[in-house]
């Protein structure tokens, strides 16, 4: 039959893994650092990975293929799971990765829930270090509540988006703020970017992560510099385009470390 399906193209495919960490139906995997579509009757022809893809190296077309199989896809989904369980991959409680589905790409892409042994409702399990401390460090707890946190990464739906208040922040501001894990990670989903280095424009990813969601708020976190003003820009069309209406708000950091109000 001549249906739409995905095509990638090896040339601009850079081996990140995030198209294969996107698609939900297992059809792309990571093959000698490319991605390839293994499956083409496993492809529905939705496109969840195009927006992933941080180099743009897959489009549609439509070609003779096999129509889309949901039950192999649902088979095969139930037979990872059962591997998985009896192989008993991943910590199930306490502190841990927590890994969200199937992943055959790059690690550095797969999808996974983060919990800290302190945990985010609990201020006063987390230590920090106080301003003019002396003698011995106190450790301060890292907040990070998932992985990865680069927006070109970060898949476009995935269980710990659900519920979760959404942190879109600067790359520099987590080194310009001393305290930008109390202050703005806790109890939140936190992804990064950098408008001036990374290639493309994040609102179309971001417009999908707040479309497909549950996300209950956003806060903007950026730098004075203007080239930083893309990072808000991308974010705020991106909840005016989703067509939701949550609380948000954009904090400014300036280059020496202070609020700006």
């Amino acid at each position: 039959m001549i249906r739409k399906i995905i095509k990638i193209d090896e040339e601009k495919c850079n081996g990140c893994g995030a198209c294969a960490a996107a698609c939900h139906e297992g059809a792309i995997a990571m093959v000698e650092g490319k991605a390839k579509l293994m499956r083409e009757d496993y492809c529905d022809g939705l496109g969840d990975c195009l927006p992933a893809c941080p180099t743009g190296a897959i489009t549609f077309e439509e070609r003779e293929a096999p129509a889309y199989d949901h039950e192999a896809v649902l088979a095969s989904k139930a037979a990872g799971r059962k591997e998985t369980n009896t192989a008993g991959g991943g910590e199930k409680n306490g502190a841990g990765p927590n890994w969200t589905g199937e992943h055959s790409g790059c690690p550095g892409s797969r999808a996974m829930a983060i919990r800290n042994a302190q945990t985010a409702e609990s201020p006063e399990n987390t230590a920090s270090c106080p301003s003019g401390h002396s003698g011995g460090h106190t450790r301060a707890e890292s907040q990070l509540a998932q992985w990865p946190v680069q927006i070109k990464l970060a898949p476009v739906k995935t269980g710990y988006f659900e519920g979760a208040n959404l942190l879109i922040a600067a790359d520099c501001t987590a080194y310009a703020y001393g305290d930008f894990h109390d202050r703005f990670m806790r109890g939140k989903v936190t992804l990064i970017g950098c408008p001036k280095l990374d290639e493309g424009d994040y609102s179309e990813k971001l417009k999908e992560i707040i479309s497909q969601n549950d996300i209950r708020s956003l806060t903007i976190v950026r730098m004075e510099v203007p080239c930083c003003g893309g990072i808000e820009a991308a974010a705020k069309s991106a909840l005016k385009e989703s067509g939701k209406f949550i609380p948000w708000q954009v904090v400014t950091i300036s280059t020496d470390g202070k609020i700006l109000e």
